[in-house]
């Protein structure tokens, strides 16, 4: 545990919790002794303890939103990629219609141009 010269407040996230599991399983008189001993306030360690699942339940939570976010990536992906595909086949007719137009000026010019061959 952390020496004498920092207060209860500066510990590290991995001694608080080392805190929290000792106390787990001790009786209300068991933890009032530890507490003495370690220059804390039994507050100060079920706030500890309150923060520790908080951090679980918010992890679960994000985990949750995370999915939800994949999901809806996966969706936006799906739309963009058949969005895609219908602009490729008519960028690609678009370019066939130019072809074959320039190809049909082409024989239109070359007819003018020799009308008997």
């Amino acid at each position: 545990m952390p020496g004498k010269t920092l207060t209860a407040d500066d510990w590290s996230a991995e001694a608080k919790l080392a805190v929290i599991i000792e106390t787990a399983p001790l009786s209300e008189a068991e933890i009032n002794q530890y507490c003495r001993e370690k220059g804390l306030f039994r507050e100060q360690v079920q706030q500890w303890k309150q923060d520790c699942l908080a951090g679980f339940q918010t992890s679960e939570v994000q985990t949750k939103t995370i999915k939800q976010q994949a999901k809806a990536d996966k969706a936006e992906i799906k739309s963009l990629q058949r969005e895609l595909r219908y602009k490729e086949k008519a960028l690609a007719e678009a370019a066939a219609l130019l072809v074959l137009r320039k190809a049909q000026c082409a024989l239109t010019t070359a007819r003018r141009a020799n009308p008997f061959a």
